[in-house]
């Protein structure tokens, strides 16, 4: 699963998902005008948009936490070894 923890290959690989549908679906659909077809498209673009930063957050989060956690484990293995100098 560490293959998805990379916002911007998930995003890639979702925004060529949708460019295939676009390709192969709107030219055999003749019943939208341009104007549905333009916004169907930015609304897309705008999921993925708004998909993107929301992953941004998330893996800038899971760093801080990892980063937190390294630290609180470096302060307690240091109180160990001062506990056991101290004796």
């Amino acid at each position: 699963m560490r293959f998805f923890r990379n916002p911007n290959l998930t995003i890639a690989i979702f925004a060529i998902y949708t460019a295939v549908m676009y390709i192969i679906l709107i030219p055999k659909n003749d019943e939208m005008s341009d104007t549905e077809i333009y916004v169907t498209v930015g609304v897309s673009i705008g999921v993925l948009a708004l998909l993107w930063v929301l992953l941004r957050k998330r893996e800038k989060l899971r760093q801080e936490r990892e980063r937190e956690m390294a630290q609180y484990k470096e302060e307690r293995r240091n109180k160990a070894a001062e506990e056991k100098g101290k004796q």
